[in-house]
């Protein structure tokens, strides 16, 4: 085992790893912003060190400046968490050629599935069935019509190297492929240094399915079971549970075996999701594979009993996995709602600020993953996750009710939070039926908040453009802040001006 680790992240998910090295009896080194200069996991760590300004590129994102620490730290290895350098290839490359165990997958598996279309390719020939579509980047207006008119409309183009809904774009007939085009691969650009994209058929509301998956380097792979990330927003998960309401045992072994199968395929380490689409008739198709720790993992844990955090860090350690997959047992139900510093009755804009009060939920069954404290100022550079509500019961009806009951005590004040948000989904008759797919919460709680003003979708991709080109031209001096009158007010201000009644 590591003597010392390195966690190249922040939040609750720096926080999280800290507590599973302490009980593996591992040093841990924390890095911080200055925007970070009074967050909890900097206490919890047995060092810190600050790694530069608040901006992610100069700090959590400063590879040069992270290996330099580990190094003068003599730590063995790092964690990258999810997030920021979890699934970037040259940061595993940059741990190999210092002698740091990278914490997480092989810098080739890194690779194949950060590009889409390899992934899609690799899947297919392994006998793994893929979503309908191109398996090739497409060049032209010529060739998605072609991938289109072949798999039938609708269909999205997807940037080759995204992921969550960035440079993604859908296309309902051959008259709106011009356009998609031109944003997709605007916002791919900007989001991921390419504009290559490729064609996908669009499926009718399906459900979101991942599979947990562990292997060591010994060769050994197992999966933990599913868990069904339907409920989304924008294709950003909202609230995750396991098992699926829509499992069962004969579906769960044929899913379990083709997500171990993926996993063999590009001779998987570390822990890992495969992630499926799965239609109302059973069928399924890979949708991805996330070479990461999963924000959503905690439930997983808790109705299998494994730290899959520590998990990890043996593996990376070089241990082989303590069970086989006759081993695993799923006991009750757990969900988990991922609590966001956004107002949903504002179009879920940022709400960044000093937490004035705060009273998380407890009682049996509850688990709360968060760095927040009264007196502490939300930083407004980072992701707008912060806290992670779990509830565990012997059963769906048990855990639910657990959740209302948590969701009604967690008390933040100083910034808004998406917590009435959950509070109205879990309200709703359909979801607690377990009636799901991934478009249910703009079909079924879409009135809980406004339509947002932004209907000009070229617009927003011109200015995620200009804001990119900007911060980069920032770095190198040449950015100059472009003057507007202040009777033009911007969009972004206004809608922030509507309000809902609560």
């Amino acid at each position: 085992m590591f003597k010392k680790v390195l966690i190249a992240n922040r939040g609750e998910i720096a926080l999280r790893i800290i507590r599973a090295c302490k009980e593996l009896d591992v040093k841990t080194v924390a890095v911080y912003s200055e925007a970070d200069k009074d967050a909890l996991h900097i206490e919890y760590a047995d060092e810190c060190y600050s790694i530069g300004p608040s901006p992610p590129t100069q700090s959590y994102l400063n590879i040069k400046t992270i290996i330099k620490i580990a190094k003068n730290t003599a730590s063995e290895a790092i964690h990258p968490g999810y997030g920021f350098l979890a699934q970037i290839p040259a940061f595993a490359k940059a741990c190999q050629s210092n002698n740091i165990e990278f914490i997480g997958p092989s810098i080739e598996v890194l690779k194949k599935m950060g590009n889409k279309v390899m992934a899609r390719k690799i899947m297919a020939d392994a006998g793994v069935s893929v979503i309908p579509g191109s398996m090739d980047a497409v060049k032209d207006e010529d060739e998605v019509e072609e991938v289109a008119e072949k798999v039938g409309y609708p269909v999205f183009v997807k940037a080759v190297f995204g992921g969550g809904g960035k440079g993604m774009r859908l296309i309902k007939n051959n008259k709106g492929i011009p356009r998609a085009m031109e944003l997709a691969r605007l916002e791919a650009e900007s989001s991921f240094g390419s504009p290559e994209i490729y064609v996908e058929k669009m499926l009718r509301n399906p459900r979101h399915i991942e599979f947990q998956v562990l292997a060591d380097k010994k060769g050994n792979i197992i999966h933990l079971g599913e868990r069904e990330c339907s409920i989304q927003r924008k294709y950003q998960k909202l609230i995750e549970e396991t098992p699926s309401p829509m499992m069962t045992e004969e579906l769960r072994n044929v899913m379990g075996k083709k997500a171990i199968q993926a996993a063999k395929a590009i001779n998987y380490t570390s822990v890992g999701t495969t992630e499926f689409l799965v239609n109302k008739d059973s069928s399924f198709c890979f949708l991805e594979m996330n070479t990461r720790l999963q924000v959503e993992h905690l439930i997983t844990e808790m109705v299998t009993g494994i730290d899959i955090v520590k998990e990890q860090i043996k593996i990376a350690a070089g241990e082989e996995l303590g069970y086989k997959q006759d081993d695993i047992m799923m006991r009750g139900h757990a969900l988990n709602c991922r609590i966001n510093s956004e107002d949903p009755y504002r179009g879920f804009v940022p709400s960044p600020g000093t937490v004035t009060e705060y009273r998380p939920s407890g009682g049996f069954g509850i688990r709360v993953d968060s760095a927040l404290y009264s007196g502490y100022a939300i930083p407004v550079f980072y992701d707008s996750l912060i806290a992670k509500l779990a509830a565990w019961g012997l059963n769906r009806s048990e855990a639910l009710q657990r959740m209302r009951n948590a969701l009604n005590e967690y008390h933040i004040e100083g910034v808004e939070t998406t917590i009435p948000f959950h509070k109205r989904i879990l309200e709703d008759e359909s979801f607690k039926r377990g009636d799901v797919h991934t478009r249910f919460v703009e079909e079924r709680i879409g009135s809980l908040v406004i339509e947002e003003k932004y209907e000009d979708e070229e617009e927003v991709a011109a200015l995620s453009a200009v804001l990119v080109k900007y911060l980069r031209n920032r770095q190198t001096g040449l950015a100059v802040i472009p003057q507007r009158k202040a009777r033009n007010m911007s969009k972004w201000r206004m809608v922030r001006r509507h309000r809902l009644p609560r």
